[in-house]
């Protein structure tokens, strides 16, 4: 059964975001109404949103109000209750993992691009200057762990049992260590600043991004396949609502192609964004 490891107390800002939501006088708007409130995670996701999304959102007659999150929990939750019409900040595989495991009723609307997750280190120059022994800090939730290992698998440090379901990957599925890495599951939100303390750390990009890191100080970027880019999610019931396909539209649009050509060089993007 898939799990998670949720924090106690969520991080100021998002608490003071869905305080700032508690406060108003009305949740998400209905499809009726012409103002869409959209929740994304700090960094490159709600950067996405703003510089690409809202404007084409507010030709169409939208108003637009954007809820910036640092967990990767509450997003769903706040969607699932209608403090959120949709959310942009989580691959499908956590998406699945996720609304299964809360028997939460969301649906998967368009795909958009995504920052690679990618390995950093203040300590060393690149993964061939690992010793033995080295601390390595990844994601602590389990789609995300299973992404990060097979990243060290890729980069030849450690190799996964065979057999083993890619997407579920743990750290009790290693059939090689050879150098003998201390792995250091963490909140990926924290992953940051455990570069102080271990000598890599495997951030997802939105993370990365929002911390002050840039894509090209990662010693190695992964080549993020289709299942690991970003989705836009809504609640099942909103999945045809006009401004549903509205939303759909600027995210396939040409318009918004051209802000991820310029604005975030390097990321992964559906086939449509090409």
């Amino acid at each position: 059964m898939f799990q998670l490891h949720t924090r106690r107390r969520v991080l100021t800002a998002t608490a003071l975001s869905l305080a700032a939501l508690a406060c108003a006088p009305v949740l998400a708007q209905d499809a009726s109404k012409p103002q869409l409130i959209i929740g994304g995670t700090a960094g490159s996701n709600i950067d996405q949103l703003q510089a690409g999304i809202v404007p084409l959102l507010k030709a169409k007659g939208y108003k637009v109000k954007l809820v910036e999150f640092n967990d990767y929990v509450q997003p769903n939750l706040a969607l699932a209750d209608g403090s959120l019409d949709a959310n942009f900040f989580q691959h499908e595989v956590y998406f699945n993992h996720f609304k299964g495991d809360r028997k939460l009723d969301l649906k998967a609307l368009v795909q958009g691009p995504i920052a690679p997750m990618g390995v950093y280190s203040k300590q060393r120059k690149s993964l061939a200057d690992l010793k033995e022994g080295d601390k390595v800090a990844l994601p602590n939730d389990a789609s995300n762990l299973a992404r990060a290992l097979l990243l060290l698998q890729q980069a030849g440090l450690i190799k996964i049992k065979e057999g083993v379901n890619p997407l579920r990957v743990s750290e009790l599925d290693l059939a090689e260590n050879p150098k003998k890495i201390k792995l250091l599951p963490l909140d990926a939100a924290h992953l940051p600043r455990s570069l102080d303390d271990a000598q890599f750390a495997i951030i997802n990009g939105n993370f990365a991004i929002s911390s002050g890191l840039k894509l090209t100080e990662a010693v190695l970027l992964e080549k993020t396949p289709d299942h690991y880019l970003n989705i836009v999610a809504v609640k099942t019931k909103d999945q045809n609502a006009k401004w549903a396909k509205d939303l759909e539209e600027a995210f396939r649009s040409i318009d918004f192609k051209k802000v991820v050509d310029t604005k975030f060089a390097g990321y992964a993007k559906p086939a449509f964004l090409q």
